[in-house]
Order: C-alpha cells, then sequence, then structure tokens
C-alpha cells in the first residue's frame, strides 16, 4: 500500500490556515476560480471569498477537481469590504510596482504571517486576471507582496498565483506565535486611518494638489502597522492633539 505523504507545513489543516481566508476580486476567467479552489485543497484552505457578480459558472466546477466542497462553500460577497469585515490582516497579491505601496516578497509576506499572534483572521487577496487589484483595493490591505519571477512578463495566471503562495504557507517551518495584541478587525482599521486623514484635511496638511498621493502613502504606512486598538488610541490621541495645538496657536496670533 502506498502511503499518502502527511503535510509538511503547520499550516496543513490546523492554525493560519484555518484562519486564512482566500479572496478573488473580480475574476474575469471562472476557470480559475476552480482552479484557486483546487489549489487551496491540494494545501488544507478552505475559506474561499468571491468578490463577484453573478452565480458560479459550469467552468469553475469543472477545474475545480476533487474540490467541490471547497467552491461550493465559497462566500460571494457583492464588495470587498463585505469580504473582509471579519478579517484582521490583510495581505494583497501584485504582479507590478506599485508607486504608493511598500511591495514584499512572497517569501518575506510568509514570515510575517507566520509572526502574527495566535487567534488573528488573515485574508489574502488576488486580483482580476487583467487589472489586478486596484489602487483602492490595494489601501485595503496591511501589506503587499509579489511572487518572484524572472521577468516582469508574462505574470502568473491567477490559479498558479493561488498555488503558489498557498504552497510557500502550507511547506513554511513551524514557527510558535507570539503572545502580543493581535491586530484590530480590518474595519476599524480603515475607520482610525479614515478619522487620522480627516485630521491631517483639517490640519491642511493634506490639500487638493497631494489627496491622492499622502492618503495612499498614509495608508501604506499605517495598513504595515497592523493596528491593535493600543496603537489606534495613541495615534488618534496623537493626530487629534496635534490639530487641536495647532488651531489654538493660530487663534493666539490673531
Amino acid at each position: 500500500m502506498t502511503r499518502r505523504p502527511t503535510p509538511a507545513g503547520p499550516l496543513a489543516l490546523s492554525g493560519p490556515a484555518a484562519r486564512t481566508a482566500v479572496v478573488l476580486v473580480r475574476p474575469g476567467n471562472p476557470e480559475n476560480i476552480g482552479l484557486a479552489a483546487r489549489a487551496m485543497k491540494n494545501t488544507g484552505f478552505s475559506d474561499l471569498r468571491l468578490v463577484h457578480r453573478g452565480p458560479l459558472s459550469a467552468e469553475a466546477r469543472r477545474t475545480a477537481v476533487h474540490a467541490e466542497d471547497v467552491l461550493g462553500s465559497a462566500r460571494v460577497a457583492p464588495s470587498l469590504e463585505e469580504a473582509l469585515a471579519d478579517r484582521d490582516f490583510v495581505l494583497a497579491s501584485t504582479a507590478r510596482l506599485r508607486r504608493h505601496a511598500t511591495v514584499i516578497p512572497l517569501g518575506e509576506a510568509v514570515r510575517i504571517i507566520g509572526g502574527l499572534p495566535a487567534g488573528t483572521r488573515i485574508a489574502l487577496l488576488f486580483g482580476n486576471e487583467r487589472t489586478g487589484l486596484l489602487s483602492e483595493e490595494i489601501e485595503r490591505a496591511n501589506g503587499v507582496f509579489t511572487i518572484p519571477q524572472s521577468g516582469r512578463q508574462p505574470s502568473y495566471n491567477l490559479g498558479a498565483a493561488v498555488l503558489l503562495t498557498l504552497y510557500a504557507l502550507f511547506t513554511a517551518g513551524p514557527v510558535p506565535p507570539p503572545d502580543g495584541e493581535p491586530p484590530l478587525p480590518r474595519p476599524e482599521q480603515d475607520a482610525a486611518i479614515a478619522l487620522i486623514l480627516r485630521q491631517l484635511e483639517a490640519k491642511r496638511f493634506i490639500h487638493p494638489g497631494n489627496k491622492v498621493h499622502v492618503t495612499a502613502l498614509t495608508h501604506d504606512l499605517l495598513g504595515r502597522l497592523a493596528m491593535t486598538a493600543r496603537d489606534r488610541r495613541f495615534l488618534l490621541a496623537l493626530f487629534a492633539k496635534g490639530v487641536v495645538s495647532e488651531r489654538k496657536e493660530s487663534d493666539d496670533e490673531r
């Protein structure tokens, strides 16, 4: 009798694999949805989410060989915000350089995931095959990673990108998770960043001439922080105090 190999990685059927969602944003080719489901089944992941409109087609079911359960339980969300509503830490995949985002290699992304506190709910974002993730979708992530390749073109097929990412996680060596405070749910991180941006606009640090640039850089910087409740309290107090102090000084000068 031939024995099936035992999963090598700590994420195989427990640990982060059990709390990681794979989110496909506006997938264009239904066959890739099935291939992504198959990659998840191969590597022990099960939470598939689609930011997608309309029912799954027969092409998706045809390529989800032996992964019909993963595909059948996939959640369809009308928006990325809804798909990420219960996630704490989000990593987005990209195949191209991003002007306003810090892009790290897949290996570093795997190490970051291994270092997250136990219980952190993770999402891995993959964009449309033709356009990738849009800038506003990248802003919903705590980090952006890329899968190394020998040339910039052609980029990996969506199904292959999901497989390579999950395989890297599946085969990662065991890392004891730290005991630190987990990140806030991603919607709460977004709300805190939005409040800070409004404070920066009130302070006139952000103005029409730099709004797009500074907003993107702020999302990148504060997203990488993986903001905890303690971080949020400190940042909101810091920015609020800065705005109040400057306004008081301006009033005194008058």
